[in-house]
């Protein structure tokens, strides 16, 4: 099975929090091949981690590790090259489903999703708007 994992999603692979024993059955039970991520997910990654310390979710060292362990795994991952035609039809989704909510990082992660849409079997996030989205625009959710 391949999925795309916003980073909503992704998170919950490196730190337990709600989700995360769903997300790890997926993992037990799916054989996932290939895990697809935004290129932005870098950027919103770290932006969660710190979140979680500043909130003192998490402490500084386990944020350190954290990252660590992220760019390991990263070597894994199957990233979706952000350019300026990805940044248009962001743009474009955005003006699509602007009733419903649909915000800028959440844009890039849908618009990276769909230039591999043919490959993905599931797509992945955490976010109620984000899902309802992605399933208009035709991709199986959970």
């Amino acid at each position: 099975m391949n999925v795309f994992f916003d980073t909503s999603s992704l998170f919950k692979l490196y730190h337990r929090e709600e989700g995360t024993d769903a997300l790890m059955e997926l993992f037990d039970s799916a054989g996932i091949e290939i895990l697809y991520l935004a290129e932005i997910t870098r950027v919103e990654f770290s932006s969660v981690v710190w979140k979680k310390c500043r909130k003192n979710e998490i402490d500084e060292n386990l944020a350190k590790l954290l990252f660590v362990k992220f760019e390991k795994d990263a070597e894994k991952f199957t990233f979706i090259k952000e350019d300026s035609s990805l940044k248009i039809s962001a743009q474009e989704l955005i003006g699509k489903h602007w009733r419903m909510g649909l915000r800028t990082l959440d844009a890039l992660q849908l618009t990276s999703a769909l230039r591999v849409k043919h490959k993905i079997n599931l797509f992945l996030t955490a976010d109620n708007v984000l899902s309802q989205i992605a399933k208009i625009e035709g991709f199986v959710t959970q």
